[in-house]
């Protein structure tokens, strides 16, 4: 394949990551608060359910094995799984930060309304853009710089009025304790995305989509497993049952809203992990942020919660700030003539994806 054609199949690959990002990061936190205002009150369960959704990744990754099998070669060995040892050792050790993660926003969001919870997530970008810089050596330019600033700028101004949204039968500890782990999940997750990229750059074996596919499969294997002991601790099995016959919209719903609450944040998990290896981990904090005022609309569709000027102004500027990030983008390509040599570099070599497709 030419490097031309890879660079193509990179574009593509990015906007369907970003596509599949989008459904599950405004989806998520909507069918999650759906679960709780409706009589679900299991944080573990809730948890779990962000990470159990992983076998739909077995579904591309044999697709992948059996694309191996048809194009490599006959006396080479073609094995299911490609990931070594040590890059083995990694998923596992981000699967627990990101079991861990998923508990404290799974907290935050049933102290939490979604609009309230949005705009606290917001503040992942800069946890996401401080880390990158530490870890991967993430590289800023004017355009980046302001696109982080007026995406901050967004999620201050949701918060002049984000008392008004507190539940009226909510302690105010609960809520301060809900607003605490929110945050603590929103630094968490921005230091797990640039963790990510580093173990991309730092892996001694070539990373190819197929590759990143099984790392989100260990990560959330582990993560499921991590919030399961949770589970058990609390004796959310045992309650699971009795929830569910209690449950507001009816048992079959209570059922139905777990499938897909499992299903769409498997969407956020994939696509935020396909943008880091398409591009870097500051572009996937982007769209994340981006996103959330898109969220808050959403919720004030669905769950009739209030939408202030506020909301719209912060809608706009997450929209400049997300304009300004790829303008700046494609001025650079513009301005920089590609060579084999730096296009062989970028985060998505047209060999990998040949192979993995």
């Amino acid at each position: 394949m030419e490097v031309k054609d890879g660079g193509t199949i990179r574009k593509a690959l990015l906007a369907i990551n970003c596509i599949i990002l989008s459904i599950g990061n405004c989806g998520g936190p909507l069918i999650t608060r759906l679960y709780f205002i409706h009589g679900g009150n299991r944080i573990w369960f809730s948890s779990w359910l962000q990470t159990a959704g992983c076998p739909i990744i077995l579904l591309p990754i044999a697709c992948a094995y059996v694309h191996r099998s048809r194009t490599a070669d006959p006396t080479s060995e073609n094995k299911v799984f490609c990931m070594e040892r040590p890059l083995f050792i990694a998923a596992i050790v981000l699967g627990i930060l990101s079991g861990l993660d998923n508990y404290f926003y799974s907290y935050g969001l049933s102290r939490l309304p979604v609009s309230t919870s949005s705009l606290i997530i917001a503040s992942q970008l800069a946890f996401t853009a401080g880390f990158a810089f530490l870890l991967v050596k993430q590289k800023f330019t004017a355009y980046s710089i302001n696109a982080v600033f007026l995406l901050t700028i967004g999620a201050g101004v949701l918060a002049l009025h984000s008392s008004s949204d507190r539940p009226a039968n909510e302690s105010n500890k609960e809520y301060i304790l809900g607003f605490v782990m929110t945050l603590a999940a929103a630094a968490l997750y921005g230091f797990i995305l640039p963790l990510v990229e580093l173990t991309y750059k730092k892996a001694k074996q070539e990373i190819s989509y197929a590759l990143v596919m099984e790392i989100q499969l260990v990560m959330c294997l582990v993560a499921t497993a991590f919030c399961t002991v949770g589970m058990l601790v609390n004796n959310d099995f045992k309650v699971i049952g009795r929830e569910a016959r209690e449950f507001e919209l009816g048992e079959t719903k209570y059922y139905i809203v777990a499938i897909f609450s499992a299903i769409i944040w498997q969407f956020f998990f994939l696509g935020a992990i396909g943008v880091v290896f398409c591009a870097s981990s500051l572009l996937s904090g982007v769209v994340i942020s981006v996103l959330l005022p898109v969220t808050e609309i959403l919720a004030v569709f669905f769950f009739n919660e209030k939408f202030q000027a506020e909301k719209g102004v912060s809608l706009a500027l997450s929209l400049w700030g997300f304009l300004s990030y790829f303008y700046g983008d494609i001025k650079r390509i513009k301005t920089k003539k590609p060579t084999p040599e730096t296009e062989m570099a970028s985060p998505l070599p047209p060999n990998s994806l040949e192979s993995s497709v």
